[in-house]
């Protein structure tokens, strides 16, 4: 058992944190909206720091799941952000999906500091951290990783090291590409099931158990049907990861044109007022074209 930190207690790390104390761990949590951190300290136990700083203080390993670039430079070299309060050989793990370029800089950071840091992006949705059922990827040094894994892997369905630091955003990446085909996929079967006069239903009942079945039509073909949005991953989160997808192509090559139409599509739907409906909301999109 550890003495940890958590900081963000989003959908994603207010479970995932529960899960550590639940664990038997010792976790000080911190949220940007202190309300959050209190319900989560009255739900759960553990304590609360009113700063990164304050949470990471005597912590052997601090957790991270904030929203984007900026917020992770914040709880971590910002004012009192966590690396001030971590002593030597206490190690970061950060579970926000991020570009490489501020991976690179934490790692760097915290090498500087005395501080071992694992980037470790997730997958798996809300439903995977309440569960503890999440896919989690890691970049990171070797015995950084070692010591993580144990803790990760109270969370996680899977954890897997994939290289040196940065390699588990990249495969993040790898992740969400899969996933915007996938869903525009999906989406346009169901869409072609309605014009055509079919039970959608039905047809995924069938056509799941071949080679077009996939975790978003085992998951989400009953919302989209039922035309239920408020759920799931939003639209302008997915649009931040393509946006890191996209821009990483244009700096290692990579050809992404179906990721390049479907974050448009996704802007579509962001003028429908879809920002935060589930990324399944391009089904939404494509009846609204009718």
């Amino acid at each position: 058992m550890a003495k940890l930190a958590f900081l963000g207690l989003g959908v994603m790390g207010y479970p995932m944190a529960g899960h550590l104390q639940a664990a038997g761990h010792e976790v000080c949590v911190y949220n940007r909206t202190t309300a959050k951190a209190e319900a989560w300290v009255a739900e759960h136990g553990g304590t609360m720091g009113a700063t990164p700083r304050d949470a990471a203080l005597g912590a052997e390993m601090v957790m991270a799941c904030v929203g984007n670039d900026d917020d992770l430079r914040m709880v971590c070299v910002g004012d009192d952000g966590a690396f001030d309060g971590m002593e030597e050989g206490a190690l970061f793990v950060d579970h926000t999906t991020v570009s490489a370029a501020v991976t690179s800089d934490m790692y760097a950071a915290a090498k500087a500091a005395g501080l071992g840091f694992v980037d470790a992006p997730i997958s798996g949705g809300q439903a995977g951290a309440e569960n503890a059922q999440l896919s989690v990827m890691c970049g990171g040094d070797a015995a950084d990783y070692d010591r993580a894994e144990p803790v990760i892997d109270v969370y996680a369905k899977l954890v897997r090291r994939i290289g040196e630091s940065g390699a588990g955003q990249m495969t993040k990446m790898c992740n969400q590409i899969a996933i915007a085909g996938l869903v525009q996929g999906l989406s346009e079967a169901l869409h072609f099931a309605q014009k055509a006069g079919l039970d959608g239903r039905t047809v995924v009942e069938v056509i799941s158990q071949g080679a077009a079945g996939s975790w978003q039509m085992a998951n989400r073909y009953e919302t989209m049907l039922d035309d239920q949005w408020e759920h799931g991953f939003a639209v302008d989160w997915m649009r931040k990861d393509l946006d890191i997808c996209l821009s990483t192509a244009d700096e290692n090559g990579a050809s992404l044109p179906v990721t390049a139409l479907v974050d448009q599509f996704y802007k579509d739907v962001q003028k429908l007022g879809g920002g935060r409906w589930d990324t399944s909301s391009l089904l939404k999109r494509l009846q609204a074209l009718d």
